[in-house]
């Protein structure tokens, strides 16, 4: 298979080929780009049939490379960093991806999965996760044990993280449990006017009653949240500047 590497950075592009080339496939790589401008072009020159794709590079994202290369017929793996709202869009989407830093049993997963399913296949399923992508970023979407849930963030009260498991609390008394840490899913968070006063929480400053100066949190349904002590100085600006008039 003719092989594209499309990443921005060049030593986990070095890794990359290293490891492709300690492992038995058909994959000869005939090219590396770091932006989508640099990576349109050379894939409508070479016509590859497999790349694997950053999810954000220099100058845009891979859907923005997508978008410009729909008449082209190649498979995708793409490849990401961590646990962000673009690899949940994959995994709604079932789409083959794997995780920086590239380990070499993941990659050879991916090889299988990926020649294994038609590109016509792939296409539907990447357009999935196009949709999840361009969604609403006030959507959460959670991998529960045995179904996706979407959860509204302006409707999530805060978030509970305890060995490795995170449960979200919803205005409506719901709750959810994930196994993952609450780090996981700060970012996001963060960019939706959520705070973390404490190790174990991050809360949602909309839902918040009143803080008392000794360091609790009342939340509007009753729920007291602990600040720490280290944390305390950043709640207080983050709160007081959310209640300004």
């Amino acid at each position: 298979m003719k092989t594209l590497l499309v990443e921005d950075k060049a030593y986990i592009r070095k890794g990359l080929l290293n490891l492709l080339n300690l492992i038995e496939s058909e994959v000869e790589v005939i090219g590396e780009c770091e932006s989508v401008k640099e990576a349109v072009v050379v894939a409508n020159a070479c016509k590859p049939d497999l790349i694997f794709l950053d999810i954000n590079l220099t100058d845009g994202n891979a859907f923005e490379f997508l978008d410009q290369t729909e008449h082209l017929k190649f498979k995708i793996i793409f490849i990401t960093a961590y646990e962000e709202y673009a690899l949940k869009a994959l995994k709604i989407g079932a789409v083959d991806y794997i995780l920086k830093p590239v380990d070499i049993n993941d990659l050879e997963i991916a090889l299988i999965k990926v020649s294994n399913l038609s590109v016509e296949e792939q296409k539907k399923q990447i357009n999935t996760a196009k949709l999840i992508w361009n969604n609403d970023a006030s959507k959460l979407i959670l991998s529960l044990y045995d179904s996706f849930q979407v959860i509204d963030l302006n409707e999530l009260m805060y978030c509970e993280s305890d060995k490795g498991y995170t449960t979200f609390y919803c205005n409506d008394g719901k709750r959810h449990v994930v196994s993952k840490t609450l780090k996981t899913f700060e970012e996001q968070l963060n960019a939706a006017n959520f705070t973390r006063p404490h190790q174990s929480f991050m809360v949602n400053l909309k839902f918040i009653d009143k803080y008392d100066k000794s360091g609790v949190i009342h939340l509007k349904n009753g729920k007291k949240i602990p600040v720490s002590s280290r944390k305390k100085e950043h709640f207080v600006t983050s709160f007081l500047s959310n209640n300004k008039d």
